[in-house]
């Protein structure tokens, strides 16, 4: 699990390498071991089973969050 902070650190040397990034989010049996072994990083949201909705918005914010931090915007916990 990151910290938003973290996150931002780990997106910013995504944009300076100019990397193409793809998120994969696993259903309620997680993600297969060829996805996982073929996986350069792993991010993890909660030890708990999510809706998979709930995690694409959780995913979404905390994006935003993190290209705020990048921005310098003021980061409010």
């Amino acid at each position: 699990m990151w910290s938003t902070e973290q996150l931002a650190n780990h997106l910013k040397n995504w944009q300076a390498g100019r990397r193409n990034i793809d998120l994969l989010i696993g259903g309620p049996d997680g993600l297969s071991s060829a996805c996982l072994q073929k996986a350069e990083t792993k991010w993890s949201l909660s030890a708990l089973t999510l809706p998979h909705p709930l995690v694409r918005i959780l995913v979404a914010e905390q994006l935003y969050r993190a290209t705020s931090i990048l921005q310098g915007h003021p980061y409010h916990k």
